[in-house]
């Protein structure tokens, strides 16, 4: 996929490491661990835009934890 902006294919993916915490704007959320994420993360060169995607099983652990029906590890 070539970049929308400058229109290069100057990019590459790598594997990321982060952990995601839940929420802390209110008290109920703080016993609540974070979730390790391991996304493919898409790194554009000439304008530094990135993004990534998060895998399902982990995925499906975030839904989880902020209550989303339908979420079931994979």
């Amino acid at each position: 996929m070539s970049c929308l902006l400058y229109g290069s294919g100057n990019e590459a993916e790598f594997v990321g490491e982060m952990v995601i915490h839940f929420s802390f704007s209110d008290l109920k959320n703080l016993d609540k661990p974070g979730v390790w994420v391991f996304p493919n993360l898409l790194v554009r060169f000439d304008c530094g835009f990135s993004q990534f995607t998060i895998p399902e099983s982990e995925l499906a652990l975030l839904a989880r934890g902020t209550g989303t029906k339908g979420a079931s590890a994979g």
